[in-house]
């Protein structure tokens, strides 16, 4: 059997080259400058546009953009079709065509002051295209919403039971949570009105989450017990819970709960992702799952593009574009900051990926484990991964793990809420109190009625919204990368006239282009064929396509005009102009 540390450390080794070397030439083709005026000084409120520390900002970005996606995504394609093919594609996806997509679209808006990535779209190509893109946007955010809520709310019912007997309460996990969303709170208050400073709040506030993780299972939560509901029922009240918070989360100045909990939020994963690789050094863990199973899964679903928009977020993910462009090139401070933040960030949220595929590496192919939601299989790889510190509780470091998950959809949820107000907000016009709550009770109430819904397998049992909702989300969030990459490569090719765009936007843009509308088309034949069209899947799987489409025509109608004199956006590097 394969020492699961080889696999890890290669991997590592693979992501650690990529960011000197690759991410190197990023910036030198972008033309990074450090003394250029930046949008976060020039338009600064304090409440969007503010100035922030790169290791304040990175730790706030890493949390927003590794979700849920990169530990249930490499879960999912690593038990659908084995380890190998999802390893493969977490890092050259991450390196080739994640990485760049997060740092072009970082170095996008902040060459167009800061403005969303739908806008960089309409400068470069047409309004109509603009329009398009914002759609498209709005309708991936709510399915990310709907898909994050709802399996963030699994986590607060039920009960993990361990290998060794011990149970880890999902009531004991919603107390933690409940506590984790105050302590940023206070923090912000405290930065922002005392002379606190943030290494003084650090030492404070992150020993406090590790004692909100460890009360959180003495005094459990448990809303099932409380209100005499089943626990499918209690889920459901969680759903409606989370996306209130997300209500409240949309509206509040960034300072008070997005800068404060992602700064948090960013030592979770760096805890998870130190505390897997000790345990993964020391623990002698074997692979034991095997490398590849099959090319299709039990449903008839294909490796391609099946892989690719499973994986979303450990590989690309066209959310992160939204981050960047929509809350981090508000807070960027220098444009080199764009290399760490933009590529880097991305390279480390593969590593987060990798780490959520050593949990399904480390199963035995029968293991019952294997029948568990996702965040349940990284929680209980997390914990075996810790057997070396057999001081620590295995209840402990499960919570934390299911804790840590939880952490990264809650940065995510709010952030995409608030980026749902923009969107609704430039669509309508209404940029006063009043539309901004409009846009928002929209964004959030959406996905509300997608969550009530209540769906059936074939034996009568519930179809978590997550479950039903994921390839969609996938495969949206794929596409929304690739209309990104579009639109980046048109305003790349319209500034710059150089060779190296087709090479290095371009055929991202074609492959991601191509797999996720492969899956859309998959996605609505499958349910044509079993007669499913009443779920409101297949719908929406049309529309994206359609907009898709239509926006794709759009850029052709760009290159095939006649073109003025390239101008120069970015400094010319290197021949090819």
């Amino acid at each position: 059997m394969t020492n699961l540390l080889t696999i890890v450390l290669i991997s590592a080794v693979c992501l650690l080259i990529a960011y000197f070397t690759y991410g190197r030439v990023l910036a030198k083709l972008f033309r990074l400058d450090p003394n250029a005026k930046m949008p976060s000084e020039e338009l600064r409120d304090d409440l969007d546009f503010t100035p922030t520390e790169p290791k304040y900002l990175l730790g706030q970005h890493f949390s927003a953009i590794a979700a849920a996606g990169p530990v249930v995504g490499p879960i999912l394609a690593g038990l659908m079709f084995g380890w190998l093919p999802a390893l493969i594609w977490i890092l050259v996806g991450s390196i080739l065509i994640g990485g760049v997509h997060d740092f072009s679209a970082l170095m996008a808006s902040i060459r167009h002051k800061a403005r969303s990535i739908a806008e960089v779209v309409r400068d470069h190509m047409s309004q109509r295209s603009y329009l398009l893109f914002l759609t498209f946007i709005w309708v991936a955010l709510i399915y990310i919403i709907v898909a994050f809520t709802d399996i963030t709310a699994s986590s607060f019912v039920g009960k993990v039971e361990l290998e060794n007997g011990q149970v880890v309460s999902g009531g004991g996990i919603a107390t933690s949570s409940l506590l984790y969303l105050a302590l940023p709170i206070i923090m912000g208050l405290l930065l922002r009105y005392t002379k606190l400073t943030l290494g003084a709040a650090t030492l404070i506030f992150l020993p406090l989450v590790g004692v909100a993780i460890w009360v959180g299972q003495a005094i459990p939560f448990d809303l099932a017990a409380l209100l005499g509901v089943e626990n499918h029922q209690a889920h459901k009240i969680w759903d409606v819970a989370i996306l209130l918070y997300c209500l409240l989360a949309a509206v509040a100045p960034v300072w008070l709960l997005l800068q404060p909990r992602g700064y948090l939020g960013g030592y979770f994963l760096y805890i998870a992702l130190a505390a897997a690789m000790i345990g993964i050094l020391f623990g002698g863990k074997t692979i034991q799952y095997p490398a590849f199973t099959n090319w299709t899964t039990a449903k008839g679903e294909t490796l391609f593009p099946l892989l690719f928009i499973t994986i979303a977020c450990g590989a690309c993910s066209g959310f992160h574009a939204l981050i960047a462009s929509g809350t981090t090139s508000k807070q960027l401070k220098r444009e080199t900051d764009a290399r760490p933040i933009g590529y880097g960030t991305m390279l480390l949220e593969a590593m987060v990926a990798v780490i959520s595929l050593s949990c399904v590496m480390i199963l035995a192919t029968n293991s019952p484990l294997a029948q568990k939601p996702p965040n349940f299989i990284y929680a209980a790889g997390i914990s075996s991964f810790m057997d070396v510190f057999s001081f620590i509780p295995a209840t402990f470091v499960t919570a934390f793990a299911l804790m840590a998950f939880t952490t990264f959809v809650y940065d995510t949820l709010d952030v995409c809420t608030r980026l749902g107000r923009y969107i609704i907000q430039e669509l309508i016009g209404l940029t006063s109190t009043l539309g901004k709550w409009v846009a928002t009770l929209l964004t959030a109430g959406v996905p509300l009625l997608f969550v009530m819904r209540q769906t059936l397998d074939a034996a009568g049992n519930p179809i978590p919204a997550w479950r039903l909702f994921w390839s969609l989300f996938g495969a949206s969030n794929q596409l929304l990368a690739a209309l990104t990459l579009l639109g980046i490569t048109v305003w790349l090719w319209k500034t710059r006239r150089a060779w190296w765009v087709w090479l290095v936007t371009g055929l991202p843009c074609v492959w991601m282009y191509s797999m996720s509308v492969w899956a859309l088309a998959q996605m609505i034949q499958n349910h044509i064929k079993n007669d499913a069209l009443n779920s409101p899947v297949p719908w929406v799987a049309m529309v994206l396509v359609a907009l898709a489409l239509l926006m794709l025509l759009e850029a052709v109608f760009v290159f095939f005009k006649p073109q003025p004199p390239a101008r120069e956006e970015l400094a010319p590097v290197g021949g090819g102009n």
